[in-house]
């Protein structure tokens, strides 16, 4: 699954706020973060929930694809770090076969208030974007530009991973795109993550 910088925000009402200019509704898409910036982001998370036991993370992807590997490699780095709740790994990736299970899963501890959910995706966007984040307060729409299915949109949080420029070929980025940079956004993301919970519990 992957969804596009441009897309994000289209989606539920809960997503991305939007402006008014004139009668016109005007998406009010999310800054691209760096590694520093998306830590910033994480820190109010855990100041909102300190309980790890609490988070689940949802990272949809497929370890088939190059640029759509950027959820599993970051949901196994996030069981190594011990974290209970992680649907979405390399062992067992939370792809297009697996994802509206998962999703209704998820949906479903949600609306019970027993996890606050943050949901993680591969994401395409300007080249100038490349390599960063974008995070928002809200849901995240699986696959939101992928044509396919429409899958519903899942998440207190959602952050996406800006893993090559948007193209005509937009399967053809996914799959040509470097293992490299992606390996290094996941365990980037994955830092932030421990560092945000791990303050908050020294703080605490």
């Amino acid at each position: 699954m992957r969804i596009t910088e441009q897309s994000i925000g289209q989606g539920e009402a809960k997503g991305p706020r939007a402006r008014v200019r004139g009668r016109e509704a005007v998406a009010e898409l999310p800054a691209v973060r760096d590694a520093g910036e998306l830590a910033e982001f994480l820190d109010r998370i855990a100041e909102k929930e300190p309980d790890r036991e609490r988070i689940m993370f949802i990272c949809i992807g497929t370890d088939r694809s190059t640029g759509d590997a950027f959820g599993p490699l970051l949901g196994s780095l996030l069981k190594e770090q011990g974290w209970k709740h992680v649907i979405g790994t390399l062992e067992e990736p939370c792809d297009a076969h697996a994802v509206e299970g998962a999703v209704r899963e998820a949906i479903a501890l949600q609306g019970s208030g027993r996890l606050t959910i943050v949901a993680v995706d591969a994401c395409l966007g300007k080249p100038q974007s490349v390599g960063g984040f974008i995070a928002w307060e809200g849901p995240l729409q699986p696959g939101a530009a992928t044509g396919g299915r429409r899958l519903p949109a899942v998440g207190d949080y959602s952050i996406a991973g800006v893993v090559n420029q948007n193209g005509v070929k937009a399967y053809g980025m996914l799959q040509t795109t470097s293992l490299h940079l992606v390996m290094g956004m996941a365990k980037q993301a994955a830092a932030a993550i421990r560092g945000a919970w791990l303050a908050e519990a020294q703080n605490g």
